[in-house]
């Protein structure tokens, strides 16, 4: 590790799309161990693969970052003392680190074409041979690669892979051995000039003085050749934690491929998640409290969480545990402020049905509890932006009843609304239920007529709240309109 106290620790994505559930997992634990230890957490963009550079990856990436709540000290968007933080524009580095080790014959060129490392690897997947590069290349003469190289030919530079056996500890699996034979000759720098991952991770990681690597497991498979790489540059290597894959219901680690629009943060941000529930069942994917406490801030993360408490097996990414996260937090939520996040949803509720998204605190006082996702509300609000309710007569009628009982529900119902001075849930039901017993009609005589003529929904909440939340003036609109229906 490098020679300081302060804790730097880095989130390095890839510009390849959005923000992955994975790597967003991966972040909020760098950012919870630098902020626990009073440390720094760096966000760098690792751009070294352009075929798969997809255009606005790092803004998304940003955002989807930010909007989880989670802050950086140095990063493309806001510079730092190593600066740049993006690989690409950090080509001369991994070149000059490169060469370095050429000279020090850690690392050798290799001029094989594309066809041949081809060839080369079909011939040994057909003896079943391990894949991995033969050496052609290392016995060139210094006479032959200068040759080469006056002639232009393409080259890349690879790692001279020593014998033995590279042994390193890691914080979260303990200690790892692994055999050098069954480390490939990787390549460094590629062809078109670009590090590999590997080159551009390892400097990166040194010159921006990174002290804990905390990454996915996937990872663990390099881990190796990044010792190897710092020995050869003579430098310390930071300390590695390899996390636990995050799993579909299926164990096998989710992905684009097999889970489609499920990997992304965007997805949920769309669907109407809360980022503080999310990244609260982000936090449980894969580290475990030291109580049986399940709902925690950003800042009660920080103070609880630590690397030891992180397991080594894949964490199963259970869409119902979110769900209940997120209908926990919409829950805390005053109603006011669950109003403000839900008028996206309720404008398209108007554009799409037509009655203006205005004065609907009540509207979602009374879902509040039922919503376990924001966009719910497309669903269980569509009653209150509804225009016109398609009633009819079999509608407004329950079974058993007829047309003078139902007309009688109504009528009481509408003229005692405008003597209703205290409009609250509770007193509606009060004044209501009086009427209804004087009427003499049962509840389901009484009370369905009502509903239906407020909602025209079977599945709404109840009569009481469907008055609070329409208002007075909308209510006997409604019942009006029914009563007609009926007079048909």
């Amino acid at each position: 590790m490098n020679n300081q106290t302060t804790i730097r620790v880095r989130f390095a994505p890839s510009p390849t799309g959005e923000l992955h559930v994975g790597g967003a997992r991966t972040a909020l634990y760098n950012y919870l161990f630098a902020r626990a230890q009073d440390g720094q957490f760096i966000i760098r963009l690792e751009d070294t693969d352009q075929e798969r550079y997809v255009p606005g990856s790092l803004d998304r990436l940003l955002s989807g970052l930010k909007w989880l709540g989670i802050s950086w000290d140095e990063g493309p968007d806001k510079g730092g003392p190593y600066a740049p933080y993006i690989q690409s524009a950090r080509l001369d580095l991994y070149k000059k680190y490169a060469l370095q080790l050429i000279n020090t014959q850690a690392a050798y060129y290799c001029f094989c074409s594309t066809e041949r490392l081809t060839e080369l690897r079909l011939k040994q997947q057909t003896s079943n041979e391990p894949s991995r590069y033969d050496r052609c290349c290392l016995n060139l003469t210094a006479e032959q690669i200068q040759t080469k190289l006056s002639a232009g030919e393409n080259y890349t530079i690879r790692l001279l892979v020593p014998p033995g056996k590279t042994e390193f500890s890691d914080l979260i699996r303990g200690t790892i051995i692994i055999d050098n034979q069954t480390i490939d000759d990787q390549v460094l720098l590629k062809s078109d000039g670009y590090p590999t991952y590997h080159l551009a991770n390892v400097v990166d990681d040194y010159l921006m003085q990174i002290t804990h690597v905390i990454r996915g497991e996937e990872w663990l498979p390099s881990a190796s050749k990044h010792i190897l790489l710092y020995r050869a540059l003579g430098w310390a290597a930071p300390e590695f934690a390899h996390l636990p894959n995050v799993l579909n219901k299926n164990r096998a680690k989710l992905s684009k491929r097999k889970d489609g629009a499920a990997v992304w943060v965007e997805t949920y941000k769309e669907q109407g998640y809360l980022p503080e529930a999310l990244v609260n069942f982000l936090a449980l994917l894969g580290w475990h409290p030291t109580g049986d406490q399940e709902l925690f801030t950003l800042d009660e993360l920080i103070k609880q969480f630590s690397l030891t408490r992180v397991q080594k097996a894949g964490a199963i990414f259970d869409i119902d545990k979110l769900l209940w996260f997120n209908n926990a937090y919409i829950k805390k939520l005053p109603p006011a402020e669950l109003d403000e996040l839900l008028q996206p949803f309720y404008r398209q509720l108007t554009a799409t049905l037509g009655r203006p998204a205005k004065n609907t605190l009540n509207l979602t006082t009374v879902l509040q509890t039922r919503l376990t996702t924001l966009g719910e509300v497309s669903s269980l609000a569509t009653w209150f932006f509804k225009k016109d309710l398609n009633l009819t007569a079999g509608v407004l009628t329950p079974a058993q009843s007829h047309n003078d009982k139902t007309k009688l529900a109504l009528r009481q119902t509408m003229e005692i609304i405008p003597t209703i001075t205290d409009w609250n849930i509770a007193n509606l039901q009060t004044v209501v239920t009086a009427v209804k017993e004087q009427s003499g009609l049962s509840n389901q005589e009484f009370l369905w007529p009502v509903r239906m003529a407020l909602s025209g929904e079977k599945q709404s909440p109840d009569v009481y709240s469907l008055l609070w939340a329409l208002g007075a003036d909308e209510s006997i609109s409604r019942l009006q309109t029914a009563r007609a229906v009926l007079a048909e």
